[in-house]
């Protein structure tokens, strides 16, 4: 099975190989294995320890959560100089990661069958989520990227959330120093660092409001990308807790359908739709390519001399360095056990009651995740999230014979205990972003910001909208 690490979009997995070189390749030390899985499992048993707190802000409120502890303190672990995590060790939590957040997205599946008759009744609302992703970063987003001088940065940043999948085609198709590629590097990076901790946070304030159904904002959490995704739902699951089944399986439902057609609604749709918009709004905010403002007749007006530490451009050969662990079957067995084993241990201790069947249910997933895995790597062009959520999604659909005892054994299992492991993972690989991080101007994390936030927003709306007429 080989690592891919590079072709699964929403999983926000921390290698991609920017530069084509070949990537050093070695083989983990039981110690590297065992500090990895040891240290992330402890962190995710302290945040659960750590429990839930709002604090309230008028009618909305910010939702501090164990999602939330989780990245928070890896995030420490990794940019911490004591003792640095090493490159190597990162490369061992990227496998890692990428097992357990698709494990993760297996048991949302599993949330997703049981109620599949009762969710398609909400099919409009789910296909025009990506009427809404358009919506709010090429019409919101991209015209105040190019007003802020980023030229056509602007639309790499703004064209979509940038997640693996983006990233790979802006390389391919405009190269890796192109400020289109940059754009969407830029945004890439700080959603993979940042993103499932302010997307917690925005569904918190916006679910605590009452301006949005519960449903509508988890129909909006259908990003592409599954750690920001896990944030939301969380958030929500917290304020809402009734409703929580619901609103883990429409936000699985939707990340489905976003990982199905969302990418070549990006590619064929959003993306000729901003490379034309951006020629229009340069000219309305007399701005050239590189983000220059321009006279009435077209001409650069003279800028006042930059001091050198104010940084125009994201280095984008200050990150992905790591090595890459050699996968071998054993890689494999000990990713996949050490993933099934700390989701056993963090249920247990989030739901505070353990059973055979829930070790039963942990192990299936286990199981689905890696047929998903050996599916992705047969079709390629499906990614292995994609069809984890199908194969757990029928796996429990009553149309199956056998769905029944599935269900039995998962039940009971809450997914964002499964799959905190992932969280806490993706907070420990900061250490590698932070020098690019420092490169970042304030004109893109601003952008970046409106991107997300447009996103989420404009498909919770449209969703709104559906399903209250």
């Amino acid at each position: 099975m080989k690592n891919q690490s590079t072709t699964t979009p929403e999983v926000d997995t921390p290698v991609v190989n920017v530069d084509h070189g070949r990537a050093r390749l070695f083989t983990p030390t039981a110690r590297q294995w065992g500090s990895m899985i040891l240290l992330s499992t402890a962190v995710c048993a302290v945040a659960i320890l750590a429990g839930t707190h709002k604090i309230p802000l008028g009618n909305a409120a910010i939702v501090l959560m164990p999602v939330l502890w989780a990245v928070l303190m890896g995030a420490v672990i990794g940019v911490q100089k004591v003792r640095p995590m090493s490159g190597q060790s990162r490369a061992v939590a990227s496998v890692l990661l990428n097992v357990s957040i698709v494990m993760f997205l297996g048991a949302l599946g599993t949330q997703v069958g049981p109620s599949f008759a009762k969710l398609t009744s909400l099919g409009p609302a789910i296909l025009l989520q990506e009427v809404g992703h358009i919506f709010g970063t090429v019409i919101i987003a991209l015209p105040v990227g190019v007003a802020l001088g980023m030229g056509r940065t602007a639309i790499g940043a703004t064209w979509a959330i940038d997640r693996e999948s983006y990233l790979a085609y802006a390389l391919q198709r405009f190269g890796v120093k192109s400020p289109v590629y940059r754009g969407v590097f830029s945004v890439w990076l700080l959603g993979s660092v940042f993103g499932a901790v302010f997307i917690s946070l925005l569904a918190g304030l916006l679910g605590g409001m009452g301006i949005f159904d519960p449903l509508a904002l988890a129909l909006g959490l259908g990003l592409g990308s599954g750690s920001m995704m896990l944030g939301g739902v969380a958030a929500l699951s917290i304020l809402y807790p009734g409703q929580a089944p619901e609103i883990m399986a429409l936000a699985a439902l939707s990340n489905l359908v976003t990982n199905l057609v969302g990418f070549y609604a990006g590619a064929f749709l959003s993306l000729p739709m901003s490379l034309r918009l951006y020629k229009f709004w340069s000219r309305l905010f007399r701005r050239d390519d590189e983000g220059k403002r321009l006279d009435r007749n077209g001409n650069p007006v003279a800028a006042k001399l930059r001091r050198p530490q104010d940084r125009s451009k994201v280095d984008v050969s200050a990150v992905l360095q790591d090595p890459e662990v050699r996968t071998k079957p054993s890689t494999w067995i000990i990713a996949f056990g050490a993933s099934i084993a700390a989701g056993v241990v963090l249920n247990a201790l989030g739901t505070k009651s353990t059973s055979i069947n829930d070790v039963i249910g942990v192990v299936i997933l286990g199981l689905l995740t890696a047929l998903a895995f050996v599916l992705a790597k047969y079709v390629p062009a499906v990614p292995s999230s994609v069809w984890v959520l199908a194969l757990a999604t029928l796996a429990t659909a009553p149309i199956l014979p056998f769905s029944g005892l599935i269900v039995s054994f998962t039940h009971n299992l809450d997914p964002l205990y499964v799959g905190l492991g992932s969280i806490a993972l993706l907070g420990m690989n900061v250490g590698r972003d932070i020098n690019a991080l420092k490169t970042l101007n304030w004109r893109t994390v601003i952008v970046a910001t409106i991107t997300f936030s447009a996103s989420f927003i404009a498909a919770a709306a449209l969703a709104q909208f559906v399903i209250h007429i």
